[in-house]
């Protein structure tokens, strides 16, 4: 669902950001400034039109009903983990508006670089919802991506995925072409080497990244405040010479319209952005957490009306654009779709021998072609035992 080349808009830029061309909202909203953007406030209403982006009705729409998807999507999944039919996996509930709202702002040919908590961005860019679900079964498979689909898959090790992204930008860039990389982290990945290295590279070659930090808060069970004393991530930015911002994650019209224009200033030219999305993971870090030991259920229930799902069904109702009828309607559509997937996916059992070795490199090294060999005989010889 992705926008191709020509729904996507741009926007023209003015002003200098560290000596190049920037849009008038990184200068509003410049990462020293201690402002974060907020358009739409928890009840739908729009406080900041000045900001509000160009998104036609029907876009908007799905851009909802995307997000309502990705929370059954994640919650099926806790469901069946619970049940011993999935393995451990993140939980995405309260991070919808800032996966769906950022991936709306690519290009069906931009890139996507994920961390672990993004369903409603992969599922945006082209994901199946199978593949998602061979991924949390432990699947090889579910870290392959459908042609046409540019996307790493699923990266679990904090932050190591930061590098890739410049990795990929720095080919689009020798390459001549005109792709934007969109690389996702939490707070907690903002302390890692891999993070401060690869946007170091990507700010000094010009990359064409576009940063974005789901800062919700924890980094597992370790608050944001003893994460760095930096006042806000998106300050971040300065010290590698580029602009940064702070959004309300939980604004999906924020989010698309920083994004957005990150997206912009990125494809012409002037190098990466860092995003921050200050959101809230309303569930545990993972299924295996218990979010009881290090935070209070009064701070959950301060987050509880901030849910981006219910901001949006407002602003959508207000509008007269969305119904309790439809919503009613899509949620058996969407439940029934899970289902099906469900009943394909659950119970495969474990991995193909070939699917661990035939997606890591085009043709297999030497030394994976003789421990694929030696697996295959030792199952063989464990097969004749009984």
């Amino acid at each position: 669902m992705a926008l191709d080349t020509k729904t996507k808009k741009t926007e023209k830029t003015n002003g200098q950001v560290n000596g190049k061309a920037a849009s008038s909202l990184f200068e509003a909203y410049d990462a020293t400034s201690g402002k974060k953007l907020e358009i739409v406030d928890q009840t739908g209403k729009v406080i900041h039109p000045e900001w509000m982006p160009e998104l036609d009705d029907d876009l908007l729409v799905e851009g909802y009903k995307m997000m309502k998807y990705a929370r059954i999507v994640d919650l099926k999944a806790v469901n069946l983990q619970r049940q011993g039919k999935l393995y451990t996996l993140p939980v995405n509930r309260g991070q919808e508006a800032a996966a769906v709202g950022s991936a709306m702002a690519l290009r069906k040919d931009d890139w996507l670089v994920p961390a672990f908590r993004e369903i409603g961005a992969y599922m945006w860019h082209g994901w199946p919802v199978e593949t998602i679900y061979k991924w949390y079964l432990g699947l090889e498979s579910g870290a392959v991506m459908p042609d046409g689909v540019n996307s790493l898959p699923t990266s679990v090790p904090i932050s190591s995925q930061v590098p890739h992204a410049a990795g990929i930008g720095h080919a689009i860039n020798y390459r001549g072409l005109d792709q934007v990389v969109l690389c996702y982290f939490g707070d907690g990945g903002t302390s890692e080497g891999d993070f401060s290295e690869g946007i170091n590279w990507a700010a000094v070659f010009s990359c064409p990244c576009v940063f974005f930090c789901n800062n919700n808060g924890y980094a597992i069970s370790v608050p944001r405040e003893l994460q760095t004393k930096a006042a806000t991530i998106a300050q971040k930015a300065v010290g590698f010479g580029l602009p940064g911002i702070q959004v309300d994650g939980n604004d999906l019209f924020a989010v698309y319209r920083a994004t957005n224009e990150a997206v912009d200033f990125a494809r012409a030219g002037n190098g990466p952005v860092l995003i921050e999305a200050v959101t809230y993971r309303m569930g545990a870090h993972t299924t295996s957490d218990d979010p009881t030991k290090y935070r209070t259920s009064e701070e959950e229930k301060i987050w509880e009306p901030r849910d981006p799902l219910i901001r949006v069904k407002r602003y959508l109702s207000d509008k007269n654009l969305w119904s309790d009828a439809q919503e009613t309607a899509f949620e058996v559509e969407c439940a029934a779709k899970v289902d099906e997937v469900v009943s394909h996916v659950v119970g495969l059992g474990s991995n193909p021998i070939p699917e661990l070795f035939e997606n890591q490199f085009e043709h297999l090294t030497n030394s994976l072609e003789e421990q694929k060999a030696d697996l295959e005989a030792f199952l063989a010889w464990q097969s004749r035992r009984g």
